[in-house]
């Protein structure tokens, strides 16, 4: 009895790269903006704030483009840009929470690092 498996078209490129790595990407970029708005005036905290908005209109226009680098690209900068509008929340209302939550994705990236078993 010979059963067929369903081929499913092989994804390569730098899409499939990102993908892989979009968490981890994401937070590293996120906790260098943290480090940013801790470290510098109002005008940075409203440049993360003005630029979460730009990649949310962008992610909405490309999500559904045929391109996986583009899409995963997309992506990586809208969860970077709301987890460092999070951030810049946690400096202008609690200052020690920013320095909590830039902590915090220092240690889930660092367990990305040592928990990958490439």
């Amino acid at each position: 009895m010979v059963t067929e498996t369903p081929q499913h078209p092989v994804e390569h490129g730098p899409g499939v790269w990102l993908k892989a790595r979009r968490h981890r990407i994401a937070l590293w970029i996120a906790a260098g903006e943290g480090v940013l708005v801790l470290l510098s005036h109002d005008l940075t905290k409203w440049t993360v704030v003005a630029l979460a908005a730009i990649a949310a209109v962008a992610w909405l226009l490309g999500r559904n483009t045929q391109s996986v680098g583009l899409r995963q690209g997309l992506w990586i900068f809208l969860v970077s840009q709301l987890l460092a509008v999070i951030l810049v929340l946690f400096a202008v209302f609690f200052k020690w929470l920013l320095i909590l939550g830039l902590i915090a994705c220092a240690v889930v990236a660092l367990a990305f690092l040592f928990l990958d078993r490439r």
